[in-house]
């Protein structure tokens, strides 16, 4: 039997063996490490759920906060001086479950609201002795060139879900989350605002109805018996921008018709998720 002959193994090779037949070659950077697990997944050694998350997972580790984070004029805060009511109404129109509580201006922020804990407040009818103070937890403050895989263990090793982003100078530049740096590994994070891929209106409950900005205007009216024209704008989120006259905010809110009208995810170049709230059923579900 020749050497060549004696090399070839006539049983299926297992799992294992395929897993450490693609890393027999010791990669040594990233690039080639890439390379060997795509090879992988065309090889069926790996799913494409698995490549996706491993590459996820590297990328990670060469991002920074200031690639993620939510930029400062984007967070919703919370001012300290505020009453008991305005608090409650403010987050419920925000629709989010943590707040940066901010004292004279955004740089001075005194700690972390979450809304959960405003609860019993509401439950007991006890506005009149809040004091936020008694009940903000304490903020952390990361640099903006944090590297995402520092952050993450941070978050895991402190069970905090928010941290306060700031500059070189000391100054608030942003937020980011836990749910952040999530979504750079394994996507995009659904929540009970998030619409099906293949779907544009989601409704949420008896009034109120998520909305994905690139809506077409003729599918909105049909669903909601509307008349919006669609010659100058053929999204939802193109004509909620023109009446807005600028790229709002999230939380930010506008009536249009007989709709009240909540920006729920948005960035600095468009409108992405939009809460409609009817005061009357649309035409059909």
């Amino acid at each position: 039997m020749t050497d060549d002959e004696s090399s070839i193994d006539p049983r299926p090779k297992s799992w294992i063996d395929k897993i450490a037949q693609v890393f027999s070659d010791e990669p040594t950077d990233t690039k080639s490490l890439l390379e060997l697990v795509r090879n992988a997944e065309a090889d069926q050694v790996l799913d494409a759920d698995a490549l996706s998350i491993i590459e996820g997972a590297l990328q990670v580790s060469s991002m920074q906060v200031r690639d993620i984070m939510i930029p400062r004029s984007q967070v919703i805060t919370v001012p300290a001086d505020l009453a008991a009511v305005e608090i409650i109404e403010l987050i419920t129109k925000a629709s989010h479950s943590r707040f940066p509580v901010i004292g004279d201006n955004v740089d001075s922020v005194l700690g972390i609201l979450l809304a959960k804990d405003l609860l019993p407040l509401a439950l007991n009818n006890a506005t009149e002795k809040f004091r936020i103070k008694d009940v903000i937890r304490p903020a952390t403050f990361v640099p903006e060139s944090k590297r995402l895989n520092v952050l993450l263990r941070e978050f895991r090793e402190t069970r905090q879900h928010m941290a306060i982003v700031i500059d070189e100078y000391g100054s608030v530049c942003g937020a980011v989350t836990i749910e952040d740096v999530l979504e750079q590994i394994v996507g995009e994070i659904e929540d009970e605002y998030d619409v099906d891929d293949d779907s544009y209106i989601k409704k949420f409950d008896e009034e109120n109805y998520i909305v994905k900005a690139l809506t077409p205007v003729d599918e909105f009216n049909e669903y909601f018996g509307t008349a919006f024209s669609d010659q100058e704008f053929i999204t939802v989120g193109g004509l909620v921008l023109q009446q807005f006259g600028h790229i709002p905010e999230r939380g930010e809110t506008i009536t249009i018709g007989k709709f009240l009208i909540t920006v729920l995810n948005a960035d600095s170049r468009q409108i992405k998720l939009i809460k409609v709230k009817s005061t009357k059923a649309p035409a059909q579900g």
